[in-house]
């Protein structure tokens, strides 16, 4: 089969980055757009340019069973996480939250930070829908779309530089990547926090300004604390336990996603999950999902020759293309400093809303922030925040790349 190029470029990159201008320009119809553009790839691929693991049917199936894994992992964790919002909404200590964050805009700021060091040993997801969830209580329900970039810029922020915080750098540490050459990511990271969470708070501050104090005779439903806690302690162990002992499991099985949902099911009968949330949270998840498989369909078989320059570019590629294949194709050749790496395809998505599964799972939440125009508008600290914070660890620490493989 022939593929088909247009200027030289791969008709499979035009369909996709039409998809993704669709999204940006007509975001009431995300969904829609997503599922058009996932199909119009697919049937191209399967008329004129084949797939990576053969042509048809067969290359389709065979291409989907390498994908599915981290297809259904995401499909379960944006869904179980949802739920889990809920719980924690319901306890009651998004409520307390004003009694424990400063009166001004240092309050947001604080918040910030507490998504920073839950994303470092919680799935980011998880970290994020936590952070929307306070927010909307503190702030009376109404969230500025920066502050809503900025929970999200956290959330991968604090994910990067662990290998427990983000499906990239679980990735690294399968590949044989020293968890100790991930943490290096925090250098950027911990700069990229500082730089964009003070205009965030200062935007949210002005829009709708913290809750000075806590609603008065609030009660803790610990039962619920206990819900939300089981299953994010069990959510880590899986994580390292499969890591560690079962490595080879995690490319057969959705364990993280299975683990979260078994104790979400075995929960039920203490306290009813608000399962009327599924509809729109599983709108949203369907939309990253086809994204998602649209940008493994995409023929990158490889990337240019590592460097830090390589590895900027690819903060800016992962707002707009899934930054799971980015990682492997980097992996697979080698060359890089994997700490600039993580921080990039970590960071680097949160420039978009749909650059990352945090986003998605923040705009679930909050529709108003599925609008690229002013996403881009509002959270253009972030933007700056991650190509300031790279410099700053280019400086700092100097690029020290792996052997290529």
């Amino acid at each position: 089969m022939t593929p088909i190029l247009i200027l030289g470029i791969p008709l499979d990159f035009i369909l996709f980055a039409a998809t993704l201008v669709g999204v940006a320009i007509f975001h009431r119809h995300t969904l829609l757009i997503a599922l058009a553009g996932l199909v119009t790839v697919v049937g191209y691929k399967l008329a004129f340019a084949g797939f990576k693991t053969g042509v048809g049917l067969s290359g389709l199936a065979l291409h989907m069973q390498h994908e599915w894994v981290t297809l259904a992992n995401l499909f379960l964790l944006l869904m179980g996480f949802a739920l889990l919002s809920a719980h924690f909404e319901k306890s009651g200590i998004p409520d307390e939250m004003p009694a424990l964050l400063p009166d001004d805009w240092k309050g947001p700021v604080v918040l910030l930070g507490l998504v920073f060091v839950l994303s470092s040993f919680l799935d980011n997801i998880a970290a994020a829908l936590i952070g929307g969830m306070v927010a909307r209580h503190v702030f009376r329900g109404r969230v500025h779309i920066g502050y809503l970039a900025a929970i999200v810029a956290a959330s991968n922020a604090g994910g990067s530089g662990s290998v427990v915080g983000d499906t990239t750098t679980t990735m690294m540490w399968i590949a044989g990547v020293s968890p100790l050459s991930v943490l290096e990511a925090y250098v950027a990271a911990v700069i990229a926090l500082a730089l964009f969470a003070v205009p965030a708070s200062i935007q949210q501050q002005k829009f709708s300004p913290i809750v000075k104090n806590a609603p008065k005779g609030l009660q803790i439903e610990w039962v619920r604390v206990g819900i939300v806690a089981a299953i994010l302690i069990a959510a880590l162990a899986a994580n390292v336990t499969a890591n560690m002992k079962f490595p080879a499991l995690l490319d057969h099985a959705p364990v993280l996603g299975l683990t979260v949902w078994a104790v979400i099911l075995i929960t039920a009968p203490l306290r009813r999950p608000d399962w009327e949330l599924m509809p729109a949270t599983f709108k949203g998840t369907i939309f990253l999902l086809a994204l998602v498989t649209a940008a493994s369909l995409m023929p990158v078989e490889e990337l240019p020759a590592a460097s830090w320059q390589t590895a900027l570019g690819l903060g800016f590629v992962s707002a707009g293309f899934d930054n799971i294949p980015l990682t492997a194709l980097a992996l697979k050749q080698g060359g890089y400093d994997w700490g600039f790496l993580a921080y990039a395809v970590g960071f680097g998505g949160s420039m978009m809303w749909f650059g990352s599964s945090a986003g998605v799972a923040i705009t679930n939440m909050f529709p108003e922030g599925k609008s690229v125009v002013m996403w881009l508008r509002h959270g253009w600290h972030v933007g700056v925040a991650y190509f300031i914070a790279f410099f700053a660890m280019l400086l700092l620490v100097g690029w020290h790349p792996d052997l290529p493989r």
